[in-house]
């Protein structure tokens, strides 16, 4: 399929068909690449997605310990004041 370049300002764009997106599952976000002189176009991952199933899991396997032994040590307000949300 060929898609005719518009201008946008200083930038160029395109305009992609709603089937291609839906197909690709594109949304708001996207990471553009170079490779070999191509254009990738892919969906944009979030650096911390998924991570709160992770700690979640962790937690119900017991592997949410801490690993420094500096901040073993807690003290009265660790345990009274602090509170996750």
């Amino acid at each position: 399929m060929k898609a005719t370049l518009v201008k946008i300002g200083n930038s160029h764009g395109i305009r992609i068909p709603k089937p291609i997106l839906e197909q690709c599952g594109l949304r708001d976000e996207v990471e553009l690449e170079v490779h070999d002189g191509n254009l990738m176009i892919r969906t944009a991952h979030h650096v911390r997605q998924h991570w709160g199933q992770a700690f979640q899991k962790m937690a119900g396997l017991y592997d949410d310990a801490l690993l420094d032994p500096e901040f073993t040590s807690q003290n009265e307000w660790d345990h009274e004041e602090w509170e996750w949300t």
